[in-house]
């Protein structure tokens, strides 16, 4: 049997230490989003989103970071697409940023909510027209036919909608996972990584290294 071997890479782009860290996760998460940005990611706010199934088979996809708040991370989907199906059986999932060109992670666990229609309505309009009339099609992750099918029925809520505004769909919105966890992740050479979780405690962060 043959065994595909796959390239490996040194990590050489620097190191994190304690001091370096803000007591406030989510300030230095703002901190390596605006670090991943400016090295010129293409998309730094995507990540790896993962849910479980109520029979325990997990799930796991890009999405996109639409915002960050005193609740958490906040994304946006259909709660009847498989994953909004996961979260309403079982509201605890699991998110990873990896930024490679500087060889950062973050990886957060917690608690997805789905927002209000008052607030899920103000991020639908945020968003440009064509995703708009694309996110009012629903049936996210459901089979269909074929690209042309596809394209059909986008054309048909084109002019459906035309001169009005598209209406949303209750179905679709935001939720804003609550972190109880969140790791700061720097790669390191030898494979000797930096690693910081911030585990949520009644008064406050503890901030704990962890070997690689």
């Amino acid at each position: 049997m043959s065994t595909d071997r796959f390239d490996r890479h040194e990590y050489l782009h620097g190191t994190l230490d304690r001091e370096d860290l803000d007591a406030d996760p989510f300030a230095q998460f703002r901190k390596w989003y605006e670090d991943a940005r400016t090295a010129g990611h293409l998309d730094p706010s995507a990540m790896s989103l993962a849910t479980v199934s109520a029979t325990g088979a997990p799930h796991a996809r890009m999405v996109l970071l639409k915002s960050l708040d005193e609740r958490g991370f906040i994304f946006c989907t259909h709660r009847t697409s498989v994953k909004g199906q996961d979260i309403a059986q079982n509201p605890n999932v699991a998110m990873v940023f990896y930024w490679p060109k500087i060889e950062r992670q973050v990886r957060i666990e917690g608690v997805a909510q789905f927002l209000s229609a008052e607030e899920n309505a103000e991020f639908y309009l945020s968003r440009p027209r064509g995703a708009q009339i694309a996110a009012s099609l629903g049936h996210q992750s459901e089979p269909v036919a074929d690209h042309e099918t596809l394209e059909r029925l986008y054309e048909e809520a084109v002019k459906r909608f035309e001169g009005k505004d598209v209406t949303p769909l209750e179905t679709w919105g935001a939720y804003a996972v609550t972190p109880s966890a969140i790791e700061f992740w720097q790669g390191g050479e030898n494979r000797l990584h930096d690693r910081f979780r911030y585990t949520c405690q009644k008064d406050g962060w503890q901030i704990d290294r962890l070997m690689p």
